[in-house]
Formats: structure tokens, sequence, C-alpha cells
């Protein structure tokens, strides 16, 4: 398959700048990354109404896991340097879509995992709200993710 076009210059600007890079052999297998993705995206339905900011954030998790699966079938995996928010800009430059609302969650996980003073958790139904729009990632990563090829 060809290199994928669309954001080819984001993702190699990425590279240079060490936020992203380049891996072989089994770790550039997705499928395991996007399992978990499910799984983490089944507990999180699990917690909505008792623990809405750990829903919150496994919700988020699992949108994360989809994106990095993404990443990995195509022979890159972010790096500590560049961590989620790479994720991010990866995906929002290659894929769009049904990717837009990633960078959301995660800046609204960022919130809940580092809040202010003045900064409340999440209620029930934000955990599902998020819940929804994991689930629309994970399932089009799962769509996405034959037809990639190396980077």
């Amino acid at each position: 398959m060809p290199q994928w076009a669309q954001g080819a210059d984001k993702v190699r600007e990425l590279l240079e700048l060490g936020d992203l890079q380049k891996i072989q052999g089994a770790d550039a297998d997705g499928q395991p990354l996007l399992d978990k993705a499910g799984r983490t995206l089944l507990s999180a339905a699990v917690l909505c109404d008792e623990d809405p900011d750990s829903s919150y954030t496994l919700a988020y998790d699992a949108a994360r896991f989809a994106c990095t699966a993404l990443l990995a079938q195509q022979g890159l995996r972010p790096t500590s340097k560049g961590g989620h928010y790479a994720v991010e800009q990866a995906m929002r430059a290659q894929f769009q879509g049904h990717f837009r609302g990633f960078g959301t969650l995660r800046r609204r996980r960022n919130e809940l995992e580092y809040p202010s003073a003045q900064e409340v958790g999440t209620t029930p139904a934000e955990a599902r709200e998020a819940h929804v729009e994991a689930r629309s990632i994970v399932e089009a990563a799962g769509k996405l993710m034959p037809h990639l090829s190396f980077f």
C-alpha cells in the first residue's frame, strides 16, 4: 500500500522534532492496542454512574489506545517528549473526521487528572458523552487500520 499522503508533512515534522519515532517488527502491529482500546471502553462504561471521573479518563484512554494503534500500524509511536499531544496532532493531520473529538477528550482528561482548586469533577452525563465519543473513535480506528501501511 502507498504511504498515507494526507498529513504526511505533519508526521514528518513530528518525527523530526522527536515527538514520534519509527518502530518495526511486533511493535508495528496495531491490533493489540486496538483490542486494549475495546476492553478499556467496556471498563469505562461500567463506571459511568458510580465514578464518572474514572469513567471519563478510561474513555479517553480507550480513544488514545485506538489512535496509538493506528500509529503503530504505520510503524510509528509517540515518544515521552511528544506524548498524548503528538497522538492528537498526528490524528488530526492524517485522519480528521471521527478523530476530531480526540482533542476535546484529551484536554478534559487533563483537567480531571490535574485539577485546579476551582475545578470540579465530571458528571455521569459527561462521562457517558465521553464514552460515546471514544466508542466512535475506536470503531473508526478499527475500520481504518486494515488500510494503513508503514510511514
